[in-house]
């Protein structure tokens, strides 16, 4: 039986990384579509909530956005805010390299506590900054791929791709079951699976 038109999936989502790598600024542009230089950093964690149109579907995710303090004070908090989280944005600065191993320390605590199939996106985030990169793409790019995780560069100051790896995220996560109101999931088909992670 196909899902009705015009379905609304909620899914949560939390935004993982180490303190000033611009996790509330993405999180900002994607759902205000706005930028703020003096960003004050976050105190423990901020929900926010946005639509995100599915591909050939009258349906939607409702994203439930967790964005999360990275500060060494709050990390003992961070597994009450991505327990349960189907989807997740590691987040690092290209232009703190101490910033990308954070976000690897990131990635194991997630895979090794968070949900089995929880959806990775890792986001290179102040691509706007390229003259003072320390990661490289490919360094970027090739610790995503090794870990199954979807790539982007990102910057939140110029709005590259930021929309698009929300998005993307989206299509990736797999969807409730349509023939009853459960929380169960369904696997994501293996032809979007590949295409995401």
């Amino acid at each position: 039986m196909p899902p009705s038109a015009g379905k609304v999936t909620e899914v949560k989502l939390v935004l993982l990384g180490d303190s000033n790598v611009g996790k509330s600024s993405l999180v900002l542009r994607f759902v205000r579509n706005s930028f703020n230089a003096e960003q004050v950093t976050t105190v423990g964690a901020a929900f926010l909530q946005a639509p995100v149109p599915l591909e050939d579907s009258d349906d939607k995710i409702q994203f439930g956005i967790w964005d999360t303090a990275g500060s060494e004070r709050y990390k003992t908090l961070a597994p009450m805010y991505y327990r349960g989280a189907e989807a997740a944005i590691i987040v690092y600065d290209i232009t703190d390299f101490e910033s990308f191993e954070g976000a690897k320390t990131w990635v194991k605590e997630l895979k090794l506590y968070g949900q089995p199939n929880v959806v990775i996106a890792l986001a290179a985030n102040k691509c706007d900054m390229e003259e003072y990169r320390v990661v490289s793409t490919q360094e970027g790019q090739a610790y995503a791929d090794a870990h199954e995780m979807s790539y982007f560069e990102t910057s939140a100051k110029t709005n590259t791709n930021v929309r698009k790896m929300f998005v993307e995220l989206a299509q990736c996560v797999p969807r409730k079951d349509a023939l009853n109101d459960t929380t169960s999931l369904e696997a994501a088909s293996s032809s979007k699976k590949g295409a995401c992670c």
